[in-house]
Protein backbone atom coordinates (compact mmCIF):
# COMPACT_ATOMS: atom_id res chain seq x y z
CA UNK A 1 0.00 0.00 0.00
CA UNK A 2 1.66 3.48 -0.83
CA UNK A 3 2.26 5.47 2.00
CA UNK A 4 0.85 9.00 1.82
CA UNK A 5 3.65 11.79 1.34
CA UNK A 6 2.26 13.52 4.79
CA UNK A 7 4.43 10.86 6.74
CA UNK A 8 7.34 10.37 4.63
CA UNK A 9 11.03 12.48 4.97
CA UNK A 10 12.03 14.55 2.34
CA UNK A 11 14.72 11.80 1.47
CA UNK A 12 12.13 9.19 1.53
CA UNK A 13 10.59 11.49 -1.10
CA UNK A 14 13.63 12.33 -3.04
CA UNK A 15 14.88 15.52 -2.02
CA UNK A 16 14.86 18.86 -1.66
CA UNK A 17 14.22 19.03 -5.63
CA UNK A 18 12.14 15.93 -6.07
CA UNK A 19 8.41 16.82 -7.51
CA UNK A 20 6.93 14.96 -4.32
CA UNK A 21 8.62 17.82 -1.68
CA UNK A 22 7.82 20.57 -3.83
CA UNK A 23 4.68 19.12 -3.63
CA UNK A 24 4.40 18.91 -0.31
CA UNK A 25 5.96 22.06 0.28
CA UNK A 26 3.37 23.94 -1.42
CA UNK A 27 0.60 21.93 0.10
CA UNK A 28 1.87 23.02 3.42
CA UNK A 29 1.63 26.80 2.09
CA UNK A 30 -1.74 26.25 1.07
CA UNK A 31 -2.80 25.42 4.54
CA UNK A 32 -1.28 27.96 6.50
CA UNK A 33 -3.16 30.52 3.72
CA UNK A 34 -6.24 28.75 4.87
CA UNK A 35 -5.98 28.78 7.64
CA UNK A 36 -4.85 32.51 7.64
CA UNK A 37 -8.21 32.97 5.85
CA UNK A 38 -10.73 31.27 7.88
CA UNK A 39 -9.31 33.48 10.93
CA UNK A 40 -9.30 37.26 9.57
CA UNK A 41 -11.18 39.80 8.09
CA UNK A 42 -10.80 42.82 6.65
CA UNK A 43 -7.14 43.54 4.55
CA UNK A 44 -5.94 40.54 5.97
CA UNK A 45 -8.46 38.21 4.79
CA UNK A 46 -8.05 40.04 1.43
CA UNK A 47 -4.24 39.68 1.17
CA UNK A 48 -4.03 36.15 2.39
CA UNK A 49 -6.99 35.26 -0.27
CA UNK A 50 -4.62 36.74 -2.99
CA UNK A 51 -1.64 35.22 -1.80
CA UNK A 52 -3.86 31.73 -2.22
CA UNK A 53 -4.60 32.49 -5.73
CA UNK A 54 -0.96 33.43 -6.49
CA UNK A 55 -0.21 29.53 -5.42
CA UNK A 56 -3.19 27.58 -6.10
CA UNK A 57 -3.31 28.70 -10.09
CA UNK A 58 0.49 28.12 -11.06
CA UNK A 59 -0.12 25.08 -8.96
CA UNK A 60 -2.78 23.85 -10.59
CA UNK A 61 -1.36 24.74 -13.73
CA UNK A 62 1.99 23.00 -13.39
CA UNK A 63 0.83 19.71 -12.75
CA UNK A 64 -2.03 19.79 -15.30
CA UNK A 65 1.48 20.42 -17.93
CA UNK A 66 3.80 18.41 -16.31
CA UNK A 67 2.48 15.97 -13.56
CA UNK A 68 -0.26 14.67 -15.08
CA UNK A 69 0.67 13.74 -18.37
CA UNK A 70 3.49 11.91 -16.59
CA UNK A 71 0.56 10.34 -14.56
CA UNK A 72 -1.28 8.48 -17.72
CA UNK A 73 2.38 7.58 -19.39
CA UNK A 74 3.52 5.27 -16.58
CA UNK A 75 0.71 4.17 -14.38
CA UNK A 76 -2.00 1.61 -15.62
CA UNK A 77 -4.72 3.74 -13.72
CA UNK A 78 -2.90 7.04 -14.57
CA UNK A 79 -6.01 8.34 -16.84
CA UNK A 80 -8.58 8.06 -13.50
CA UNK A 81 -6.46 9.46 -11.33
CA UNK A 82 -5.60 11.94 -13.09
CA UNK A 83 -9.16 13.13 -14.52
CA UNK A 84 -10.34 13.32 -10.58
CA UNK A 85 -8.26 15.86 -9.66
CA UNK A 86 -8.46 17.76 -13.41
CA UNK A 87 -12.42 17.88 -12.39
CA UNK A 88 -11.66 19.18 -8.75
CA UNK A 89 -9.39 21.73 -10.23
CA UNK A 90 -12.15 22.44 -12.86
CA UNK A 91 -14.57 23.19 -10.27
CA UNK A 92 -11.82 25.46 -8.31
CA UNK A 93 -11.46 27.53 -11.59
CA UNK A 94 -15.31 28.24 -11.84
CA UNK A 95 -15.90 28.61 -8.18
CA UNK A 96 -12.92 31.31 -7.79
CA UNK A 97 -14.16 33.07 -11.19
CA UNK A 98 -17.93 33.46 -9.59
CA UNK A 99 -15.93 34.18 -6.17
CA UNK A 100 -14.68 37.40 -7.96
CA UNK A 101 -18.00 38.79 -8.83
CA UNK A 102 -18.73 38.86 -5.20
CA UNK A 103 -18.22 41.40 -2.11
CA UNK A 104 -15.40 40.12 -0.37
CA UNK A 105 -16.98 41.17 3.09
CA UNK A 106 -20.27 39.79 2.40
CA UNK A 107 -21.87 36.42 3.72
CA UNK A 108 -21.86 35.21 0.29
CA UNK A 109 -18.23 35.36 0.08
CA UNK A 110 -17.21 33.14 3.18
CA UNK A 111 -20.14 30.64 1.94
CA UNK A 112 -18.51 30.56 -1.45
CA UNK A 113 -15.30 30.39 -0.19
CA UNK A 114 -16.03 27.46 2.46
CA UNK A 115 -16.83 25.28 -0.79
CA UNK A 116 -13.42 26.22 -2.65
CA UNK A 117 -11.73 25.31 0.77
CA UNK A 118 -13.28 22.14 0.63
CA UNK A 119 -12.38 21.32 -2.78
CA UNK A 120 -8.68 22.28 -2.00
CA UNK A 121 -8.54 20.08 1.01
CA UNK A 122 -9.90 17.01 -0.92
CA UNK A 123 -7.72 17.98 -3.74
CA UNK A 124 -4.53 17.82 -1.53
CA UNK A 125 -5.26 14.23 -0.30
CA UNK A 126 -6.08 12.87 -3.34
CA UNK A 127 -2.99 13.95 -4.77
CA UNK A 128 -0.76 13.28 -1.24
CA UNK A 129 -2.88 10.02 -0.37
CA UNK A 130 -2.77 8.31 -3.32
CA UNK A 131 -1.79 9.84 -7.00
CA UNK A 132 1.69 11.27 -5.97
CA UNK A 133 2.53 8.10 -3.79
CA UNK A 134 1.56 5.88 -6.82
CA UNK A 135 3.89 7.69 -9.54
CA UNK A 136 6.48 7.66 -6.73
CA UNK A 137 6.63 3.72 -6.90
CA UNK A 138 6.63 3.94 -10.40
CA UNK A 139 9.98 6.42 -10.71
CA UNK A 140 12.79 6.32 -9.18
CA UNK A 141 14.54 9.61 -7.64
CA UNK A 142 16.24 10.92 -10.26
CA UNK A 143 13.13 10.89 -12.68
CA UNK A 144 11.61 12.39 -9.58
CA UNK A 145 13.90 15.51 -9.33
CA UNK A 146 13.62 15.81 -13.45
CA UNK A 147 9.84 16.01 -12.99
CA UNK A 148 10.86 18.73 -9.85
CA UNK A 149 12.77 21.01 -12.41
CA UNK A 150 10.31 20.98 -15.10
CA UNK A 151 6.96 21.40 -12.92
CA UNK A 152 9.29 24.60 -11.36
CA UNK A 153 9.66 26.06 -14.27
CA UNK A 154 6.19 25.74 -15.71
CA UNK A 155 4.63 26.88 -12.50
CA UNK A 156 7.01 30.19 -12.28
CA UNK A 157 5.97 31.85 -15.71
CA UNK A 158 2.42 29.94 -15.63
CA UNK A 159 -0.63 32.04 -15.22
CA UNK A 160 -1.99 33.23 -11.88
CA UNK A 161 -5.58 33.26 -11.98
CA UNK A 162 -8.75 31.47 -12.66
CA UNK A 163 -9.33 30.57 -16.22
CA UNK A 164 -12.04 27.69 -16.09
CA UNK A 165 -12.66 28.37 -19.77
CA UNK A 166 -9.17 26.96 -20.56
CA UNK A 167 -8.40 23.08 -21.36
CA UNK A 168 -7.23 21.08 -18.24
CA UNK A 169 -4.79 19.35 -20.61
CA UNK A 170 -1.48 19.43 -23.18
CA UNK A 171 -1.99 21.43 -25.85
CA UNK A 172 -4.84 23.86 -25.48
CA UNK A 173 -3.28 24.60 -21.32
CA UNK A 174 0.34 25.09 -22.70
CA UNK A 175 -1.40 27.55 -25.46
CA UNK A 176 -3.13 29.39 -23.31
CA UNK A 177 -0.31 30.01 -21.27
CA UNK A 178 1.78 31.78 -23.65
CA UNK A 179 -0.82 34.92 -23.28
CA UNK A 180 -2.45 34.06 -20.12
CA UNK A 181 0.73 34.13 -18.11
CA UNK A 182 1.72 37.93 -19.09
CA UNK A 183 -1.77 38.87 -18.85
CA UNK A 184 -2.47 37.82 -15.32
CA UNK A 185 0.97 38.92 -14.22
CA UNK A 186 0.84 42.47 -15.46
CA UNK A 187 -2.10 42.87 -13.70
CA UNK A 188 -0.97 41.32 -10.58
CA UNK A 189 1.44 44.24 -10.27
CA UNK A 190 -0.62 46.73 -11.13
CA UNK A 191 -2.80 45.54 -8.62
CA UNK A 192 -0.14 45.72 -6.04
CA UNK A 193 0.54 49.01 -7.20
CA UNK A 194 -3.02 50.19 -6.70
CA UNK A 195 -3.29 49.10 -3.42
CA UNK A 196 -0.51 51.01 -2.06
CA UNK A 197 -0.22 54.15 -4.29
CA UNK A 198 -2.23 57.28 -3.75
CA UNK A 199 -5.52 57.21 -5.10
CA UNK A 200 -4.90 59.27 -8.68
CA UNK A 201 -2.46 56.66 -9.33
CA UNK A 202 -4.52 53.63 -7.78
CA UNK A 203 -7.28 54.68 -10.07
CA UNK A 204 -5.62 54.02 -13.66
CA UNK A 205 -4.42 51.03 -12.15
CA UNK A 206 -7.18 49.39 -10.96
CA UNK A 207 -8.75 50.32 -14.52
CA UNK A 208 -5.92 49.54 -16.42
CA UNK A 209 -6.41 46.20 -14.54
CA UNK A 210 -9.24 45.47 -15.67
CA UNK A 211 -9.20 46.44 -18.86
CA UNK A 212 -6.29 43.04 -18.86
CA UNK A 213 -9.17 41.32 -17.61
CA UNK A 214 -11.64 41.96 -20.57
CA UNK A 215 -8.62 40.92 -22.75
CA UNK A 216 -7.83 38.21 -20.72
CA UNK A 217 -11.92 37.17 -21.03
CA UNK A 218 -12.07 37.63 -24.95
CA UNK A 219 -8.55 35.49 -25.48
CA UNK A 220 -9.52 32.45 -22.97
CA UNK A 221 -12.55 31.45 -25.20
CA UNK A 222 -10.45 30.77 -28.34
CA UNK A 223 -11.04 27.81 -29.40
CA UNK A 224 -7.07 26.12 -29.53
CA UNK A 225 -6.87 27.30 -26.19
CA UNK A 226 -9.42 24.23 -25.56
CA UNK A 227 -7.61 21.38 -27.45
CA UNK A 228 -7.19 18.51 -25.68
CA UNK A 229 -9.91 18.73 -22.83
CA UNK A 230 -11.82 15.67 -21.99
CA UNK A 231 -15.42 16.58 -21.81
CA UNK A 232 -15.93 15.99 -18.38
CA UNK A 233 -14.32 19.65 -17.67
CA UNK A 234 -15.70 21.65 -20.23
CA UNK A 235 -17.54 24.71 -19.19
Amino acid sequence: MPRSLADQTEAELGGPRSVLSLQRRDHQILDGLLSRIDSSGGDDRRDAMTALCRLVFPHAFAEEAVLWPLARKVLPDGEELTLRVEQEHQEINELFSELETIDADSPEHHGLFARIEGLLRQDVRDEEDVLLPKLQEALDAQALRRAGWAWLAVRVTAPTRPHPTVARRLPGNALAAVPLAPLDRSRDRLDEVARRAPRRWASGCAHASRALAGVAGVVEHLPPLRRGEHPSTRT
